[in-house]
């Protein structure tokens, strides 16, 4: 499949900022399952952009703008073609080991109802896949409409406390869940075909399975990412995979507004 991703993000800050750095986590890699065509990250003032790569083999470009900045607008277009793996990745850079991604962070911090729902949704599967398979159907039941909406802020227990759910908070509770069982998982942010409007990126989760590697788990469908997905970054929570993130100097307050489109050409 061939997607096109036009992504824009602004900030207006009440008072002018005197600096700006910001680490950009908006670039895909190329992998055996997709293919970067096409891609450009702009900014509309005097900035500098560094290109790098992060710890966990995300492509990251550094921002460096000096004030004073009233607003700054950060667009993202480009065009990857993807291939349909059934969820399992493959050829994606991995500098650290799969144990890694058993760490607990603060954001998937479990909680014992949500310890006793996977434990229950899992308990009639067969293999490990199987169960994270059946966790993954059972958190798309409990919680079937998740949009791809900005951070809540919460932790995995809080949010399915709550009993409502962004696709980061259901991404950070299956992570949560599977690190419970001993199962690596992290958590993925990029881009999803879905046909609605959307104000941020979509996330789900990656779980590492004995004999087949890395594999994608999308508690928004109950399924496994197709060619619809473009994967961007990796982490292990959705605070360590932000599409933006950084510091400013100066006072004030900022807004922030988001305009993404995800399309098939």
């Amino acid at each position: 499949m061939r997607i096109t991703i036009d992504h824009r993000t602004r900030y207006r800050f009440t008072k002018p900022q005197a600096r700006i750095v910001q680490m950009l986590r908006l670039t895909p890699c190329d992998t055996q399952d997709q293919t970067v065509v096409s891609w450009m990250v702009g900014v509309d003032c005097d900035a500098r952009l560094r290109d790098a790569t992060d710890g966990l083999g995300n492509a990251v470009t550094m921002l460096y703008a000096e004030g004073p900045i009233e607003e700054i607008d950060i667009a993202v277009t480009g065009e990857v073609l993807t291939v349909d793996s059934s969820g399992v990745v493959h050829g994606s850079i991995e500098p650290l080991p799969p144990m890694i991604y058993l760490r607990t962070t603060e954001r998937t911090t479990l909680g014992d109802d949500l310890r006793a729902f996977a434990a229950d949704s899992m308990a009639l599967a067969g293999d490990p896949l199987d169960r994270l398979h059946a966790f993954n159907a059972a958190l798309h039941i409990r919680f079937p409409h998740v949009p791809d909406a900005a951070d809540t802020g919460l932790t995995a227990a809080e949010a399915f406390a709550r009993g409502r759910a962004t696709s980061r908070d259901a991404a950070q509770m299956f992570i949560a869940a599977a690190r419970s069982f001993e199962v690596p998982a992290r958590y993925v942010s990029g881009y999803r075909i879905d046909g609605n409007a959307q104000s941020a990126p979509h996330a789900w989760a990656e779980a590492h399975v004995e004999r087949l590697g890395w594999v994608g788990f999308d508690p928004a469908t109950g399924l496994s990412p197709d060619d619809g997905y473009v994967r961007v970054a990796v982490g292990l929570d959705a605070l360590g995979a932000a599409s933006i993130a950084g510091t400013r100097i100066g006072a004030g307050d900022e807004e922030l507004d988001v305009a993404l489109r995800v399309s098939q050409e």
